[in-house]
């Protein structure tokens, strides 16, 4: 990862590889957005904007060799895509990623902040970070920038600007790393494997405990949901639970991930081109891990436990068949009516575990349904539950920047799942997917308050990179659930 500085400093007295000037928009064109510039080159800077073509729109790039006066060698100017009175922190923060994610082959890079304010500081640097991310494990990628300098009129004590520095690297790499984990092929990703990942966390972060439970444990304990998802593959399914104790903690929070570490549909096959992302469908399990790691570095005063839901997806001869009833750990009988609806099974069996534990709230997530990209799209996750932990995360969600959006549990979408042999069915009526695998999934956290976050399609972008956001996995929901620990820390 790049290394990260904030200092007080006058743009143009900044010495770097580039300097990133922020452009706004207004009703007489575009505008540099930097501070501590005498008029004279601030109007310089303005001039040459027309001149180039630089529209503002947010991610576009212009580089130019520093006009005279400029400690830096080159100037690149970003667009922001907003008016200078309606950009907000995290709108910097998705501009500095597109911009030095477009200067992958520069050393050192200066990012222009206007504001003192630290939360603007902290996203400027965080957006920079996420936009060095490069994947390299299989293929040489291009070398990101080594450091990332953000300079501003901020008058803080180095302490400050280095406990800046500290938080934005500590949930980069945790953004980063669900990057990876979701990046990385199926055949490298086994269950046992990332149950070893999440083991090796126990080992090095000593404020984290780790069990997993193998196939026997889980045969053992009755989790039917788990097994009768992994019963089909030669990789054995694993869950795994990670715990966080803040001292002094008064509540505690559970997060629940869905790790399909591959999923080819089981029996009720996937069609070829529909299986060639299948690899993503752990990144719930991926989420919930790397949040509660940066939680724990960052030293929040809430405590936390994690369940990855680990399995593999297969069809075999010892695959669940369509009409097969498994027995959940709720001990819920479950007519399974569709094999490739069985994240809703893993998450079933931890949800009902996680709620045993009596935590003050339980947030899963999920790549859930294909439902959730035909209703809101690539960029904006579904959520739902009780009213109002769905809505803390809507709320979260805005504060971090992130897409989210709230949906309904519609009371009239459960007689999809009547069976004639079971509980229920795990698949409901063709209408309302998404909101038919939320309420599959309310009956396994009883009364506790509850969300579910589908993010099926903002886990992993097939298209071109944008803001902050690469191309492949996206690593989001991490900075929506640390902005929602935050606010329960605060408020306990």
């Amino acid at each position: 990862m790049s290394e990260l500085n904030f200092i007080q400093q006058a743009p143009d007295k900044t010495t770097a590889n580039v300097l990133v000037v922020p452009v706004v928009t207004g009703a007489d064109g575009v505008h540099a957005h930097v501070a501590d510039l005498s008029k004279k080159a601030v109007t310089s800077l303005d001039a040459l904007l027309p001149t180039l073509g630089v529209s503002g729109k947010l991610g576009s790039l212009t580089r130019i060799p520093a006009p005279s006066g400029f400690s830096a060698e080159t100037i690149a100017f970003v667009g922001t895509g907003k008016d200078a009175d309606a950009l907000e922190a995290t709108d910097l923060r998705e501009a500095f990623g597109a911009a030095v994610r477009g200067l992958s082959h520069v050393s050192h890079v200066a990012l222009a902040v206007a504001s003192d304010d630290p939360e603007t500081l902290y996203q400027a640097g965080l957006g920079g970070l996420l936009g060095a991310y490069t994947f390299g494990d299989y293929k040489v990628q291009p070398a990101p920038a080594e450091q990332i300098t953000v300079v501003s009129p901020a008058k803080l004590k180095k302490a400050e600007f280095d406990a800046l520095a500290d938080e934005a690297e500590i949930v980069a790499e945790a953004v980063c790393e669900v990057r990876n984990l979701v990046n990385i092929p199926a055949s490298d990703l086994t269950p046992v494997k990332f149950a070893d990942i999440a083991e090796a966390y126990g080992k090095s972060e000593k404020s984290l405990s780790v069990r997993v439970w193998d196939e026997n444990e889980l045969e053992k304990d009755g989790f039917g949901g788990i097994l009768g998802v992994g019963q089909g593959s030669v990789n054995p399914p694993r869950l795994v639970r990670v715990e966080y104790k803040a001292r002094g903690a008064k509540s505690t929070l559970a997060l629940v991930g869905k790790g399909i570490t591959f999923d080819s549909g089981g029996l009720s096959i996937k069609p070829a081109k529909s299986m060639e992302t299948m690899k993503t469908d752990m990144t719930g399990a991926a989420t919930v891990l790397e949040t509660v790691v940066a939680a724990s570095r960052l030293g929040v005063k809430t405590n936390l436990v994690a369940w990855l839901c680990l399995a593999e997806n297969m069809p075999s001869g010892s695959a669940t068949r369509p009409g097969d009833v498994l027995t959940m750990y709720s001990g819920r009988t479950v007519e399974v009516n569709n094999t490739d609806a069985e994240g809703r099974l893993v998450l079933g069996d931890g949800l009902a575990r996680a709620v045993e534990e009596k935590p003050d709230a339980v947030i899963d997530v999920a790549t859930l349904t294909g439902a959730q990209i035909v209703a809101l799209g690539g960029r904006i996750s579904g959520v739902m539950g009780t009213d109002e932990t769905r809505n803390e995360i809507i709320e979260a969600a805005d504060a971090a920047g992130e897409g989210m959006w709230p949906m309904p549990l519609p009371d009239h979408l459960k007689s999809g799942f009547d069976s004639l042999v079971a509980d229920t069915k795990n698949s409901g009526g063709r209408g309302g997917g998404m909101l038919s695998a939320g309420l599959f999934l309310a009956e396994f956290v009883g009364d506790t308050p509850w969300a579910h976050i589908d993010i099926a399609g903002p886990s992993f972008n097939e298209e071109g990179p944008f803001g902050s956001t690469p191309k492949g996995g996206t690593g989001v929901a991490v900075q929506t659930l640390l902005a929602w620990i935050e606010s329960h820390t605060a408020e306990a």
